[in-house]
């Protein structure tokens, strides 16, 4: 694949359910692809010492940040018989129960897509530098760990 500029990936707020369906209908006249596959990551109402997370508000460098994606997406790409990948996490405050990440992979076979589209998720949780605030229902907050 040759280089290209890094995409952007970021959304404001939570990622519309109309942006995923409109990403899903446009692959449909793609006859090369066989599969696709989807992670949604999305805001758990987590119990933390006795509090309910309601939100959280991420936040990066977002220079920084796109570049780290492009890199991970680079790398899926040399990685993986993949036909299209995109990438979108949200930035600003996403309610529980809403969606902070989409990851859509297609290939011509379900495996490829599957692994493209897991190894995506693993490397944007351990390299991508975005920090997310847990907002309690309080008005308190604090900075969430990865799990």
């Amino acid at each position: 694949m040759d280089k290209k500029k890094p995409k952007k990936v970021f959304v404001e707020g939570a990622i519309p359910p109309e942006k995923i369906a409109k990403s899903i209908a446009n692959h449909q006249s793609k006859t090369n692809i066989g599969a696709h596959s989807i992670f949604l990551g999305q805001i758990r109402a987590d119990e933390e010492d006795a509090k309910i997370v309601q939100a959280i508000e991420y936040s990066a460098y977002e220079e920084m940040a796109e570049q780290v994606f492009h890199e991970i997406r680079e790398s899926a790409f040399s990685k993986f018989d993949i036909t299209c990948a995109h990438i979108y996490h949200s930035m600003g405050r996403v309610n529980a129960g809403e969606i902070c990440l989409f990851v859509f992979t297609s290939s011509a076979h379900r495996k490829i897509a599957i692994e493209a589209c897991n190894f995506f998720v693993e490397e944007i949780k351990a390299k991508a530098p975005i920090f997310g605030k847990e907002l309690f229902e309080d008005d308190s907050h604090q900075w969430k760990v990865n799990k």
